[in-house]
C-alpha cells in the first residue's frame, strides 16, 4: 500500500528528471519577460499620481484621472489616436494583399535558386534598421540633394518640393516605406503556409481541369485564411502602437509634419523626454495599453464565434 500511494511521486520525480534541461532553457526567457515587461508594470501608478522628482513615485500626491482628463482635453489625443489607428488599418490591408500576392507568386517559381534569391531580396528591407531606412528615405528627399529635387523632377519639368514641410504627402508616403520594409516577413509567414498545402488539391484541380487562377482562388486562398485570421487577430493588438523609428526617424521628427506623423508612441516620447511630462507620459501609455487588450480580446471572440479553430484562446 506504501509503495502504491508514493507511486504519483516517484513519477513525477522521474518525470522532472527527464525534462529539466527543458525548464533550464526555458529560464533565460522567463527572466527576459519578467524583467522587461512585468517588473516595469508598477510603473502604471505614474499616470494616476502628479510627479514630484523630489518626492518620488510612491511619494507624490495621488491625482486620479486629472491626467487622462487633460490628455483628452487637448486635440492631441484625437491626433494621434487617429493616426495610430488609421495608418496601423492601412499597413495591415495593403501588407496582407502584397505579402499573399508575393507569396503565391513565389510558390509559382519552380528553381530553387531563383526562389532564395527573390525570398532574400524582398526580406532584407526586414532586416536593415530604421535608423538605415530613415537616411535612405532623406537620400531620396532631401530637399537641396535628394533624388527627387536634384535629379528626377527637373528631367520631367517639375518644381522641387520640400518633403519635409509639406505634410500633404506623408500619408503615402509612410504607407509606401512601411509596406517595403514588412512586407518579406509577412510574404514568408504566407509562402510557408501555402508550402504546406499538400500537393493533392492541386493535382486533382489539375484533372478536372481547372485553371491556375481557379487554383489559387478555391485552393490557395481558402486554405490561408486561418494564417490571415492568425495574422489579423495579432494586428489587432497592435492597432494602437506604432513603430517609433518609422514614425519619429524616418520623417526626421518635423513639427511641420505632426497632424498627419505624430501617433501615440512618437507623442509618448516627446511628453517623457523634450518637456519631461512623465505624468501625461503614463497616461497615454496606460490609455494605449488598456485599448489595445480590449481590441485583441474582442477579435479574438469575434473569430472565435465564427471559426472557433482559428481563435488564439
Amino acid at each position: 500500500m506504501m509503495g502504491k500511494g508514493n507511486a504519483p511521486a516517484v513519477r513525477t520525480k522521474k518525470k522532472f528528471k527527464r525534462t529539466w534541461p527543458f525548464y533550464l532553457m526555458v529560464l533565460p526567457g522567463l527572466i527576459y519577460l519578467l524583467i522587461n515587461n512585468y517588473m516595469p508594470m508598477f510603473g502604471i501608478i505614474i499616470a494616476f499620481k502628479d510627479m514630484n522628482y523630489s518626492k518620488g513615485i510612491f511619494g507624490s500626491d495621488w491625482c486620479g484621472l486629472e491626467n487622462f482628463r487633460f490628455l483628452f482635453g487637448t486635440k492631441d489625443a484625437w491626433t494621434i489616436t487617429r493616426n495610430t489607428i488609421g495608418y496601423n488599418v492601412a499597413f495591415f490591408v495593403i501588407g496582407t494583399f502584397l505579402a499573399v500576392f508575393l507569396a503565391i507568386c513565389m510558390n509559382e517559381i519552380r528553381s530553387r535558386t531563383a526562389s532564395k534569391l527573390y525570398q532574400t531580396l524582398i526580406l532584407l528591407p526586414y532586416l536593415i534598421s530604421w535608423v538605415v531606412v530613415s537616411y535612405l528615405v532623406y537620400a531620396f528627399l532631401s530637399g537641396e540633394n535628394g533624388f527627387l529635387n536634384k535629379s528626377l523632377f527637373p528631367a520631367l519639368g517639375l518644381k522641387p518640393i520640400n518633403w519635409y514641410q509639406d505634410k500633404t504627402y506623408w500619408p503615402y508616403i509612410l504607407v509606401l516605406v512601411n509596406t517595403w520594409k514588412s512586407v518579406g516577413y509577412s510574404m514568408i509567414i504566407y509562402f510557408s503556409s501555402i508550402v504546406g498545402i499538400s500537393q493533392d488539391y492541386y493535382e486533382a484541380a489539375r484533372i478536372d481541369g481547372a485553371s491556375k487562377i481557379k487554383q489559387i482562388r478555391y485552393i490557395t486562398l481558402p486554405l490561408l485564411k486561418p494564417t490571415v485570421i492568425t495574422m489579423f487577430i495579432l494586428s489587432v493588438g497592435q492597432v494602437f502602437r506604432s513603430d517609433f523609428g518609422l514614425f519619429y526617424q524616418v520623417t526626421k521628427n518635423s513639427g511641420a509634419l505632426y497632424e498627419y506623423t505624430r501617433t501615440i508612441d512618437v507623442y509618448v516620447y516627446q511628453a517623457l523626454m523634450k518637456n519631461a511630462d512623465y505624468s501625461m507620459s503614463g497616461a497615454a501609455s496606460v490609455y494605449q495599453s488598456i485599448c489595445g487588450f480590449i481590441l485583441i480580446v474582442a477579435a479574438n471572440l469575434i473569430v472565435r464565434k465564427y471559426n472557433r479553430s482559428s481563435a488564439l484562446f
